[in-house]
């Protein structure tokens, strides 16, 4: 994939398809500090056997019905290490599923961010309504945080999946983003 962002929204759509109602993402750059990129995704979705789990990363595994190939997660796994990077998946069935991607900031084979915005924004405007989504993002020193949770609380009875609100949480997110990484854009 030409774009990290579409490894997360790969990841947060098994997560959904696993029946997790809450999925946290964590992205983690330190370009100057630590030369590293850290992405984590958590569910509390129905988890991965040993036996599944020992096999996840082999792509004519799956889980899925209608095909017999799971690329995702060998793609994920395979960009990671051609960056000098790692993936790490643990899972504990009926609990839910970690998943970890490190990689070589400044890796030459690295592939970007890519628009994490739209990513997020599809993601609550698709399924925001039943999955809430933690949304943590730091740069160097810098942080900002989203939870769908506290927003629907804001709403009342207006639906995080309206088109409105969505448009304006696409809005926010990229704000803040720009904020946290010195007005730089993705």
């Amino acid at each position: 994939m030409r774009e990290l962002s579409l490894h997360i929204i790969d990841i947060i759509e098994n997560s959904r398809r696993a029946g997790a109602n809450l999925i946290k993402l964590v992205i983690n750059e330190k370009p100057v500090s630590d030369n590293l990129l850290t992405i984590e995704i958590s569910d509390n979705g129905k988890g991965i056997s040993a036996e599944k789990l020992a096999q996840i990363t082999d792509p004519f595994v799956t889980s899925r019905t209608t095909r017999e190939v799971g690329l995702g997660l060998a793609l994920f796994k395979s960009a990671a290490e051609s960056c000098a990077g790692k993936l790490i998946i643990k899972s504990t069935p009926g609990e839910g599923t970690d998943v970890e991607a490190n990689f070589q900031y400044d890796h030459l084979d690295r592939a970007p961010l890519g628009d994490i915005t739209t990513t997020i924004s599809n993601f609550i405007a698709a399924s925001g309504d039943k999955v809430d989504l933690i949304y943590q993002h730091y740069y160097e020193n810098n942080s900002f945080d989203f939870d769908t949770r506290k927003i629907k609380q804001e709403l009342d009875d207006l639906s995080i999946q309206n088109r409105q609100v969505t448009v304006w949480l696409r809005e926010y997110i990229q704000e803040n983003l720009a904020k946290i990484r010195g007005g730089e854009a993705f």
